[in-house]
């Protein structure tokens, strides 16, 4: 059974271990971009646990996955081109989900605890974004339920693929 709880400075290691076989996983997919060869940073994966942002996914106590919940405004979804975000509403921003690669199941477990943990603040909208040579994350938005909006840029100016899924509370 999988569980989800905030990650810890003591899981770092092993989070930099998960983090470092996604990019290779992506590389081989045919998405070398989107993280390159040290995305996300280890001062942006500290800064998650610092802000308590930062979770992970665990089966039988054994670390598996990794992502960053963020709640409240994300900058780099201010502006979006070449459609519109669902509502104006409050969200929470999907980050950063990387899994080890040994077990199945983990987007479906990412999203049902982010959902239900928004719904505990009353905020009923997520929104994710990912690289249009990210495939496997694209037909997983979709069939978890998130509508592709349109395009919005990240940090370093690079364009992403931008989500929103309305739910109810």
């Amino acid at each position: 059974m999988m569980t989800i709880r905030p990650a810890t400075d003591s899981d770092l290691p092993t989070i930099c271990g998960i983090y470092s076989h996604a990019r290779r996983q992506m590389a081989l997919a045919g998405n070398p971009k989107q993280w390159g060869n040290d995305k996300p940073s280890l001062e942006t994966i500290r800064e998650d646990i610092r802000k308590k942002q930062s979770y992970v996914i665990c089966i039988h106590g054994h670390l598996c996955g990794v992502f960053a919940l963020i709640i409240g405004t994300d900058a780099t979804y201010q502006v979006i081109e070449d459609g519109a975000w669902l509502n104006d509403k409050p969200y929470g921003t999907l980050h950063r989900i990387a899994g080890n690669g040994q077990v199945h199941g983990i987007f479906a477990a990412v999203s049902s605890f982010c959902e239900s943990k928004l719904e505990t603040d009353g905020i009923q909208n997520i929104r994710i974004d990912t690289h249009e040579d990210n495939r496997i994350m694209q037909h997983l938005l979709v069939e978890y339920g998130y509508t592709k909006c349109g395009r919005i840029y990240v940090e370093d100016h690079t364009p992403r693929i931008a989500y929103q899924k309305e739910f109810s509370v």
